[in-house]
């Protein structure tokens, strides 16, 4: 669980020891301004990014059930960050697991990627998507809907 939250709050720590800096020399509106960028890239960095996180298991229970994509992903990964941006409002239809929170998930990740944990992972009835492109996520939950 905390592995999730180590690049934001390097993010933090980094912003906040340069800004402290560059107060000290005499620029507060330059600290103020690399403090709000540097806090700004740890939000988005962060798992508060992503629709509320459930285990493996009982995604894919649900999924089986609605019919809803089920996207494994990770705190820090461009790739899941991208997507969840590009789905938009429509991201929080799917069943959403954090790899690093749920070793279920992680576990099913590494299954079907060879042993690597290459996020984002999408199963949609059952079969599995490596890092697909978001349009067709789009419509596989404008499907199940």
């Amino acid at each position: 669980m905390m592995r999730a939250w180590i690049l934001p709050t390097l993010f933090v720590l980094s912003g906040s020891v340069v800004a402290t800096g560059l107060v000290l020399e005499g620029s507060p509106g330059q600290a103020g301004v690399l403090l709000v960028v540097f806090l700004l890239l740890a939000g988005v960095n962060s798992p508060l990014m992503f629709p509320r996180s459930i285990g493996a298991v009982e995604a894919q229970r649900r999924s089986a059930v609605d019919g809803r994509p089920v996207v494994f992903w990770r705190a820090g990964c461009t790739y899941c960050l991208r997507l969840r941006i590009r789905l938009g409002r429509g991201a929080r239809r799917a069943h959403w697991v954090d790899i690093w929170r749920d070793p279920a998930g992680a576990a099913a990740v590494r299954a079907v990627n060879g042993g690597n944990e290459t996020v984002p992972t999408v199963f949609v009835a059952g079969r599995p998507h490596v890092n697909p492109d978001h349009a067709w996520v789009r419509e596989q939950l404008s499907r199940s809907v």
